[in-house]
């Protein structure tokens, strides 16, 4: 991999998931059907990579060779639709009996989720971070199990930005602003910086901008949303559209995609993930770039986390005992850590981070992951919040930044 730091020393900024492609539905290894009987889990998740189903098979195959009584019925969305496919499942009385996603405390109001003292032994729960175990928090309980963690930065490119007469990295919005706005007029359909305003992770380019500007998305008490802090980062990114600095047509570019044409080489910046590392690797290795702190307003850095989670939904009741048993096994060092390797993500465990300690690469992201900043996902009001940037965010590209901050904050308060 060629890979060039002459622009400063890796710092991170901000996460979320990493979503690739949709690997639809998939039966369990050992041939159920997702039966009713108490021995039988069904399992809901979405995809990370284009591995995620197959990691999943082979976690499920080693638990029911462990557990030959228990079958695990394997299902796997991709995230665009899994919040409505949970919805649906949820409004049949068809709920999974493991689920894999983000927001959960709307399901935590509903009394539909175990403790996860009711479904984890105390040794696994003790294993946990005790930042992201707090995170999966209501009121002091635990309803999630943290899986799967992950930081952002700014990843660049070296060439495109010498080529356009910048010499170093930008660390504030008014420089990332002029080097974007020099990279993309180089022409030859590329672009200085790529903004994902689509719907699969609007949230997350949201809180780059508007935290980097002094905001926040709230607390578990309460969203804030339309605040002079927030309207300074969604008025920076109107600057950056207005200005030619980003890929045409963001507010409705998906960034999965958009990070695809970064690492052919058409992107000057743009927000990555621990993943985009092994993404570059495979796809480009001869790319040269940096990984950088992403800019803000003033120049400080920040440090978003975004964890995801397991959850246990109490359906008939009856399957505790399984559902106990399958993620003892699964947060299993040996099991746990070798599947978040494959997917290129960090730790959540003391004892996964302890054995990935060594790796150079993941070394600067789980330095800084246990003084992350994370998402208020447990206010009841977050999966209404996360909706809401998802289907109104993008309007940034036409509509006034007040606008579409106050209609979010609409939505939200609707919930």
């Amino acid at each position: 991999m060629k890979k060039s730091l002459r622009f400063g020393a890796v710092a991170l900024a901000a996460t979320a998931t990493l979503t690739l492609t949709s690997c639809g539905f998939g039966g369990s290894s050992g041939g159920g059907g997702g039966g009713d009987d108490a021995n039988t889990l069904s399992l809901l998740v979405p995809s990370y990579s284009d591995a995620t189903k197959g990691l999943w098979e082979d976690v499920i195959e080693g638990f029911e060779k462990e557990n030959p009584d228990i079958t695990v019925d394997l299902e796997v969305q991709s995230w665009d639709n899994l919040e409505k496919v949970i919805s649906t499942k949820i409004q049949a009385g068809e709920a999974p009996d493991i689920y894999n996603g983000g927001p959960f405390a709307g399901f935590v109001g509903d009394e539909l989720l175990y403790p996860v003292s009711d479904v984890v032994s105390e040794d696994t729960i003790a294993d946990f971070q005790d930042a992201f175990i707090a995170n999966a928090e209501v009121d002091g309980t635990a309803y999630a199990l943290p899986l799967i963690a992950s930081a952002r930065a700014l990843f660049v490119n070296n060439t495109l930005l010498q080529q356009a007469g910048v010499t170093e990295a930008p660390k504030t919005w008014d420089e990332l602003l002029d080097a974007a706005t020099k990279v993309s007029a180089l022409g030859g359909g590329v672009a200085g910086y790529g903004m994902p305003l689509g719907s699969e992770e609007a949230q997350a380019e949201a809180a780059v901008w508007l935290w980097g500007g002094g905001g926040s998305f709230g607390d578990a008490s309460e969203i804030t949303i339309d605040t002079p802090e927030n309207l300074a980062g969604a008025e920076q990114i109107k600057k950056m559209i207005d200005a030619g600095a980003t890929q045409a047509d963001p507010g409705s570019t998906q960034r999965s995609p958009l990070m695809d044409i970064f690492i052919q080489g058409k992107i000057g910046m743009q927000v990555g993930l621990p993943p985009t590392v092994g993404q570059i690797e495979e796809g480009n290795p001869e790319l040269d770039y940096s990984i950088v702190p992403i800019p803000t307003k003033d120049g400080s850095p920040f440090t978003l986390g975004v964890m995801d989670q397991l959850m246990a939904f109490q359906n008939d009741g009856d399957k505790q005992e399984a559902i106990t048993k399958f993620f003892d096994y699964y947060y299993s060092a040996d099991v746990y850590v070798p599947w978040v390797q494959a997917e290129g993500f960090l730790p959540v465990t003391k004892s996964g981070a302890e054995q990935l300690s060594g790796e150079e690469a993941l070394k600067p992201f789980l330095d800084v992951l246990p003084d992350a900043q994370f998402y208020p996902s447990t206010n009841p009001k977050w999966s209404a919040t996360d909706g809401a940037f998802k289907s109104l965010f993008g309007q940034l590209q036409t509509k006034p930044a007040q606008d579409v901050l106050t209609e979010i904050q609409a939505q939200v308060d609707a919930g």
